[in-house]
């Protein structure tokens, strides 16, 4: 609040008046606030959720020829697919059959954490050599 000495009436007296510039520059930058955040409150978001499919819950379990192929390496160097042990020299022709039987030709790879590298990538290799188009490495813990 300022002060504003004025004369006339009596002589040095001291008039209060109010100085409004502060006051308006605190509603302008209210209404400058406002203005940038209204338009944010109008925004829409859509969301298209997929149609809860209830015939999905009466198909039979996926057979044998549309299971997954899982090949594991095991700590001590054992090659196994989808949990049976197949020999290293055998790995290529294996692969290949099953492939051979699928409409993709993809398989999940899965080492043990203390398997040895080479011959994890040797098997990676023979996967390849075998018909593997597509070699998914699991991050995860897979069934051992």
């Amino acid at each position: 609040m300022g002060m504003g000495v004025q004369g006339g009436g009596r002589k040095n007296e001291i008039r209060p008046s109010m100085n409004v510039t502060p006051l308006v520059d605190v509603v302008l930058v209210l209404l400058i606030i406002f203005m940038v955040v209204t338009p944010l409150l109008a925004k829409q978001m859509w969301l298209n959720l997929p149609k809860k499919d209830e015939d999905a819950k009466n198909e039979p379990p996926p057979g044998e020829k549309d299971k997954p192929v899982v090949v594991t390496v095991d700590r001590d160097g054992t090659v196994r697919i989808n949990q049976s042990p197949v020999e290293r020299a055998a790995l290529r022709d294996k692969l290949g059959r099953i492939i051979a039987a699928r409409a993709e030709s993809v398989i999940y790879f899965d080492a043990h954490d203390e398997a040895d590298y080479a011959v994890a990538v040797e098997v990676m290799d023979l996967a390849r050599m075998g018909g593997a188009r597509t070699i998914a490495v699991l991050t995860e813990n897979a069934v051992r």
